[in-house]
């Protein structure tokens, strides 16, 4: 029962944590964000999912037990295949990148602007709550392993974490769109919603089918180097060379590192 309060605590935790970052629409009085601070933001997210898409799920599937073929091999693909699932959504449910005013997927004019704008956020949280709960996933199935149990709660603390400037993010630019404050921290909580909900289907199908463990960790890896990739890092690294990006990514990997590292 002290095994599944781990996993109760760690998916509401990711849930929490975008809530509370969507908040801060209510107590910051600029419509935007500057693009300063959210570069910072963004390059601390990237820095964290970056890091715990090496540390907190490729890692263990390289070390899991052997299949039938190579672990890096299963590794690699799957990865591959996380990628390509988060390319696919991109391609095909609309939504709109706020900074470069880019819209994406297919065309559509029965969403508004800001419906995008939430999809957009809200597409790219999937990864994060599937790697959550695929972690606690493969951490219940085997009996009696603290250390993976104790990794998978690190793993959504440092997702928490960088939910909390995420949520900011997202929620002022929705803010500043619809000129309603209440509107835009519905929407921020309503993108992190997602989260718990990926995690709980990683979950089952971790805990259900064991011999997918280092496929769904590597695929969950997959989808969050997607996302670092695609959009995460061009945002914080647009607009000049001034590296606050840059160092707040490698600020963002190093306090990952050393969460992964923490033994309890």
């Amino acid at each position: 029962m002290e095994s599944y309060l781990y996993a109760v605590i760690g998916i509401s935790l990711i849930f929490v944590c975008t809530t509370l970052g969507a908040l801060s629409v209510f107590f910051i009085r600029k419509k935007e964000i500057s693009p300063r601070l959210e570069k910072i933001f963004l390059g601390f997210a990237a820095g964290v999912m970056f890091s715990a898409s090496f540390f907190s799920l490729i890692k263990p599937a390289l070390e899991s037990e052997k299949r039938n073929l190579p672990l890096w091999l299963v590794v690699g693909i799957s990865i591959a295949l996380g990628a390509l699932f988060l390319w696919g959504i991109d391609k095909l449910v609309p939504h709109l990148h706020v900074l470069e005013n880019d819209e994406e997927g297919i065309h559509t004019n029965k969403l508004s602007r800001t419906s995008k704008m939430f999809l957009a956020v809200t597409i790219h949280n999937v990864p994060e709550g599937l790697s959550v709960g695929i972690a606690f996933g493969v951490a219940l199935s085997q009996t009696n392993n603290h250390a993976l149990l104790v990794g998978a709660l690190l793993l959504a603390i440092g997702i928490g974490i960088q939910n909390i400037p995420e949520g900011a993010v997202v929620s002022l630019p929705i803010k500043s769109e619809t000129g309603s404050s209440l509107k835009a921290f519905i929407f921020g909580m309503l993108s992190g919603a997602v989260e718990p909900v990926a995690a709980v289907i990683g979950l089952f199908l971790a805990m259900q089918i064991q011999g997918i463990m280092p496929w769904a960790l590597a695929f969950a890896a997959g989808c969050m180097i997607y996302v670092v990739a695609e959009e995460m890092i061009p945002e914080m690294t647009s607009e000049g060379h001034d590296h606050f990006g840059v160092w707040s990514f490698v600020i963002g990997f190093v306090v990952m590192l050393m969460l992964d590292c923490i033994q309890l």
